[in-house]
Parts: structure tokens; sequence; C-alpha cells
């Protein structure tokens, strides 16, 4: 796949150095928000998904999340970011299911047009029209596997191309 270079207006918004904030910088990439008003929108989602759940992710926001702890600089739990995207309007669409192996990868004629964010192993990454926008090349040459992805229905992002019964 294409890769456009982008961190998602996070060096505009003041933050500096390297950072796991795949997250943040792929939704911020994909909704077109600013980088600001994602992180701080994530960073309250955390606190709020925290005193209103319980459970093992609500204990870890609350205890700091482990060794690095959990911020939009360096760790969103997907039930918090799925929470957010879905107050966006966002949709999400499985790709896999458990045991049933990799049916969509990382590359452009397997996922749908459109802007979408795109899960893979450890990492959420923005795909505009079949390009990566991110801070690097995460597609491993077309071989990395699509866990699922975020689209607007409204967007033109239904179903991945040549895979049209795939997951169903």
């Amino acid at each position: 796949m294409k890769l456009v270079y982008d961190d998602g207006g996070r060096v505009a918004a003041g933050f500096k150095g390297k950072t796991g904030d795949c997250v943040c910088r792929a939704i911020a990439i994909a909704t077109d928000r600013p980088y600001r008003e994602v992180y701080d929108a994530l960073w309250n989602a955390n606190h709020q998904y925290a005193s209103t759940h319980r459970g093992r992710v609500a204990r870890k926001i609350k205890l700091g999340g482990g060794r690095r702890g959990t911020s939009p600089r360096n760790g969103i739990f997907r039930q918090v970011s799925r929470l957010y995207l879905k107050s966006l309007g966002w949709k999400w669409t499985p790709t896999m299911r458990i045991g049933q192996g990799c049916k969509v990868h990382l590359r452009a004629d397997e996922l749908p047009a459109g802007r979408l964010i795109v899960s893979v192993s450890h990492h959420l990454v923005a795909v505009i029209d079949g390009v990566i926008h991110d801070t690097h090349d995460c597609s491993r040459d077309g071989t990395r596997c699509v866990y699922g992805y975020f689209s607007l229905p409204s967007s033109t992002a239904t179903q991945p191309k040549g895979k049209r019964n795939a997951h169903r």
C-alpha cells in the first residue's frame, strides 16, 4: 500500500517525542479532527469509562494501567476507543472471527474505499481510499491481517473488495 506520512497534527498541537499514540493519531486523521480535540476527548472517555464500568479494564485504568499507564499518549483500551468512535457515528465491521484465520489483509484491493480506521495487531491505522496515513508503513508488505475497521455508515466503506461474503 502507498504510505502518506501523517502524524495527525500531533507536532502542530505541541506534543514532542516518540510515543504509542496510534489510537489518537488514527482517529484524528480519519475523522479530520484536530489532534488536541481527539486527545482530550479520549482522555475524558478513558476516565468516564473507569468511573462507570466495573471489570478488568476499568480497574486497570483506575490503577494507572500498569507499567506505562493508560492515556491517549501511550495506549487506550479497545473498549474505550470503540465507545468513543460509536459516539461519533462510526460503525465497526469485523473481518476476522476467532479460529477463522485471516481473510482480509492491509492492502488497498482488500479494503473498501473511503475513510477507515483499521485495526491490526497492536495498532490502529487510518486508511483513506486505499492509502495508509501514518508515521510508518505498518502493512508488512500487504501481509498484515486486518481484524476489522471503523467507517462512517454514510461512506462508501461497506465490505472488503473481493471478499463480499467472507466474514458472514
